[in-house]
């Protein structure tokens, strides 16, 4: 007799990897909102349960983004215990070591959160999944961020975006802070993901309902929010400023806002910066006159 495979996946399948900030420099903002952390959260769990009940083959991954550090919090694969119970466990302990350890560090103003650490593990993750077999559900990476761009995670960022791209992985957007993020404008752009910033916080849920909870078959036959407006500045990478224009080592592609004798990345020698000179460009002009 022939052996079956336990579990055949159609097109319909998602393994949805869904990254929540949770860097408390962030929240703690927001207190004076409507919008808190146990709010949000309780969006996020509704979202969740909405996505197992769509498809009883459709996996759950959930990391939490910190301002120290980046974990797994929830794996539907694995998890026995009842799935709010699990993830809320799990989230209380990670806050609280993040928030230890944020105490031993002074921040100025919201802080960053580690978006590039938990794209990478969210990418590691869905790699693991690709050479398990070829019978796998269709992976998408979903960013729930609210904390500002950190401009010293840009290359970091970056590679994570052009990796997902390569592996055909879509990165979607929900972002619910108060300003746009260019790095998730041009993540979601690049792989082919959506962008969404909700105009009403509190109605959270109908917005990832209806907007993320589709799997990437499906989507083909929905009108979805549109990129508009994407930032694609560059930072520098020796102040990790956003820059309109800049200087790019021809070897490693490294960006500079200023000139410099040498790349700081590869240690290629750069040439001396051309100027113009008043004199000889007067002097060029009369001999062609």
């Amino acid at each position: 007799m022939t052996p079956v495979s336990s579990k055949l996946y159609a097109d319909d399948v998602s393994l949805l990897m869904v990254l929540v900030d949770t860097n408390p420099y962030f929240w703690s903002s927001m207190k004076n909102t409507a919008f808190t952390f146990p709010k949000f959260i309780s969006h996020v769990l509704a979202f969740l349960n909405s996505i197992l009940l769509l498809n009883q083959m459709n996996q759950v991954v959930v990391i939490a983004t910190g301002y120290n550090s980046c974990d797994y919090v929830f794996d539907s694969s694995t998890s026995s215990m009842q799935r709010a119970e699990c993830l809320l466990e799990k989230l209380e302990d990670f806050v609280d070591k993040d928030e230890s350890l944020s105490q031993e560090d002074s921040v100025d103003g919201i802080g960053f959160s580690l978006l590039s650490g938990s794209l990478s593990m969210a990418l590691c993750y869905i790699q693991r999944v690709f050479r398990s077999g070829p019978l796998h559900p269709q992976p998408r990476i979903l960013c729930l961020h609210g904390s500002p761009d950190g401009p010293g995670q840009y290359v970091a960022v970056m590679n994570s975006i052009f990796s997902a791209q390569r592996s055909m992985v879509p990165i979607d957007s929900c972002v619910i802070g108060s300003q746009h993020s260019a790095f998730l404008q041009q993540a979601s752009y690049i792989t082919g993901g959506v962008y969404l910033k909700p105009q009403v916080s509190d109605g959270l849920f109908q917005y990832l309902s209806t907007v993320f909870a589709t799997d990437l078959h499906s989507r083909s036959f929905l009108q979805l929010p549109r990129p508009v407006g994407v930032d694609f500045r560059a930072s520098c990478f020796c102040h990790k400023n956003t820059i309109d224009m800049g200087f790019i080592c021809s070897v490693c592609l490294s960006i500079f806002c200023k000139h410099h004798k040498k790349c700081s990345t590869c240690g290629s020698n750069f040439g001396e910066a051309r100027k113009q000179d008043p004199s000889a460009s007067d002097q060029r002009t009369s001999d062609g006159s």
